[in-house]
């Protein structure tokens, strides 16, 4: 275990190219479940949970670590599987998601893995979890499935998606006839989420699963207008955790091609620390955003939107 959390520590800041790593663990069962390092703080033996009233049933209770209080979630009952016993001898991965931090509660964790993006599929069709999955893996012959843990955050606290007032009226000086905002988002809930805070903009929204097929989708719009694609689609809002390409490879992909250069990418993720401020300069991203508040994104793509060059482009 100690060489586990070892793990956890120096490797949170690694970043590669189309790479990541995931650290692997167990529920109530021996199927095996991935989780991206970057998200993890620390894994630990369960602590003694403090019982909270009218908590939601998926978390077990509240674990005090390091003067923070934190809600630990069971992993197994969030996937609609059984409750994890013998919590006293399990684990807890200290994980941050969308500005906050959270502990899961897993039955064992293994090791800690390497891999391409490449490699990390959409889930099949018609399995059981895919509910709750936004990707899978194999590891030596075995599937790894990767939770989407996006979609349990918004069951146990729903996320607010609805605009204030002053960003509603914060206005939109491009013409909007014949312009499209790309969303790519492997989490099912975070494409709905960015969805109906970007809809008050009554621009037309292209929504794809994942880097590929944001990118494929954008080099058939360079066909179709036979050059620049920005003056057509002015801005990208990309998660940076998906399977196939991650956002990174996309925006430097896009960055990389005269045709697609030009268009405005927002970065959106549920990533977070110092590390990532650096990959969006080497990428050469526009832009940066935690998830989710929709005042921040919708006026980031205002905000893009008005910018003089693609004022002047877009005319």
């Amino acid at each position: 275990m100690a060489s586990i959390l070892d793990s956890v520590n120096q490797r949170t800041q690694m970043v590669g190219q189309n790479r990541l790593e995931l650290l692997l663990f167990r529920l109530s069962g021996q199927q095996r479940f991935g989780i991206n390092v970057f998200k993890v703080r620390e894994v630990l033996q369960c602590p003694k949970l403090t019982s909270i009233p009218r908590r939601n049933r998926l978390v077990r209770g509240v674990a005090h670590i390091r003067g923070q209080a934190i809600s630990i979630i069971d992993l197994s009952l969030a996937t609609g599987g059984p409750a994890i016993t013998d919590i006293e001898n399990r684990f807890i991965i200290i994980a941050e998601y969308n500005r906050t931090v959270q502990g899961f509660l897993v039955g064992g964790v293994d090791r800690i893995i390497n891999i391409n993006w490449e490699n990390i599929m959409p889930p099949p069709k018609g399995t059981g979890r895919d509910a709750y999955l936004t990707a899978v893996t194999e590891i030596e012959n075995k599937l790894v499935e990767i939770i989407d843990v996006e979609r349990i955050l918004a069951d146990i606290t729903p996320v607010n998606t609805e605009l204030s007032d002053d960003v509603k009226n914060q206005p939109i000086t491009v013409e909007k006839e014949n312009l499209t905002i790309l969303i790519t988002d492997d989490s099912a809930v975070a494409r709905g989420q960015i969805k109906r805070a970007l809809e008050s903009l009554e621009i037309p929204l292209e929504i794809k699963k994942n880097g590929k097929e944001a990118l494929d989708w954008l080099n058939e719009k360079a066909k179709e207008v036979d050059g620049n694609v920005q003056p057509h689609v002015p801005v990208l809002v990309s998660d940076v955790e998906m399977p196939v390409m991650d956002g990174y490879t996309l925006t430097a992909e896009i960055k990389a091609d005269p045709n697609l250069a030009d268009v405005r990418v927002i970065l959106h993720t549920s990533l977070s620390g110092v590390f990532n401020q650096a990959m969006v300069k080497k990428v050469g991203a526009d832009d940066f955003i935690a998830k989710f508040h929709p005042d921040e994104l919708a006026s980031a793509v205002k905000k893009w939107l008005n910018a003089e060059n693609i004022v002047a482009e877009a005319e």
